[in-house]
C-alpha cells in the first residue's frame, strides 16, 4: 500500500488527490494519514540505523565472537 501512497504524493501536483485516490481505489483519509505519519517513519528508520550501526561496532570490537545475547547485553 505504501507504493500507491507514494505514488498520489508524487502525482499530488498534477492530479487532484481525490482523483487519484477514487482511480486507484484508496481511502483519501488513509492516503493523509500516511502522509502526515513520514516524519515518525523517518526518525523510526534513522533510530533503526544508528541501532544497526551500533551492533556492528560491537560485533566488530568483539572480532565476530559475540553473538544475539552478548551484543545485547552490550547495548543495555
Amino acid at each position: 500500500m505504501s507504493e500507491v501512497y507514494q505514488f498520489i504524493a508524487a502525482e499530488k501536483a498534477a492530479y487532484p488527490v481525490t482523483l487519484l485516490c477514487r482511480v486507484l481505489g484508496v481511502v483519501r483519509s488513509s492516503f493523509y494519514a500516511w502522509l502526515e505519519a513520514e516524519q515518525d517513519r523517518r526518525a523510526r528508520q534513522r533510530a533503526d540505523e544508528a541501532l544497526a550501526h551500533e551492533i556492528t561496532l560491537i560485533h566488530l570490537a568483539s572480532n565476530g565472537a559475540y553473538g544475539v545475547p552478548r551484543v545485547h547485553a552490550e547495548l543495555r
